[in-house]
């Protein structure tokens, strides 16, 4: 299979070889892409962005990551408007990922759609399968934080530091732990009356 059907096959959750020629290159490519991006911090935000949309599937206006960002691909990855990474970020994005608007990321940050194989033989040949993740809009993930493959965040939710996303969280909450649990809805005595 060529590049373009693996990407495709992939993208069906079903085991793949994560050691072909192909991904390997795919890989370093994005290791060559994303150094640009990183050495381009202070430049103009059009530069920047430039590089973004050389290196991922979408980007939205506005959308920033500190130094330094890393992913596996990038061409499986969609970001809304106003997202902000803070330093480290890592997406693994085999599966796919979707940020959507008004997204903010603390330091540290990693997100993982691809999983190796359980069996061990099939793991050292290079067997992986992977699940999409989705992030919705209004959505603060905290410093520190692991999502693992397979997992929806929903609107407006905000997971605390140092949390491991192994499930899908609803909207309107506020999640931590590990693994990460729902503590309890967001409502409107969170509001402290700041207005810009």
């Amino acid at each position: 299979m060529n590049l373009e059907e693996q990407r495709e096959f992939i993208l069906t959750g079903a085991m793949y070889n994560d050691l072909t020629s192909e991904l390997i290159e795919a890989r370093e490519r994005t290791v060559f892409l994303t150094n640009e991006y990183n050495n381009s911090f202070g430049k103009k935000t059009e530069e920047r962005e430039g590089i973004l949309k050389k290196l991922l599937k979408s980007i939205g206006n506005g959308v920033h990551f500190e130094p330094t960002f890393r992913c596996e691909f990038g061409y499986n990855i969609s970001i809304g408007n106003n997202f902000y990474a803070n330093f480290d970020c890592v997406l693994l994005d085999g599966g796919g990922i979707e940020i959507g608007n008004n997204v903010l990321f603390g330091p540290r940050v990693g997100i993982y759609t691809s999983n190796h194989a359980t069996d061990a033989q099939e793991r050292v040949n290079g067997a992986c399968y992977a699940k999409s993740v989705k992030i919705g809009n209004n959505v603060w993930i905290g410093a520190g934080v692991h999502i693992n493959q397979g997992v929806t965040i929903g609107d407006n939710t905000i997971i605390g530091s140092g949390s491991v996303v192994t499930k899908n969280i609803p909207s309107n909450v506020i999640a931590a732990g590990v693994p990460c649990k729902v503590i309890r809805e967001i409502t409107e005595e969170d509001k402290t009356g700041f207005m810009l």
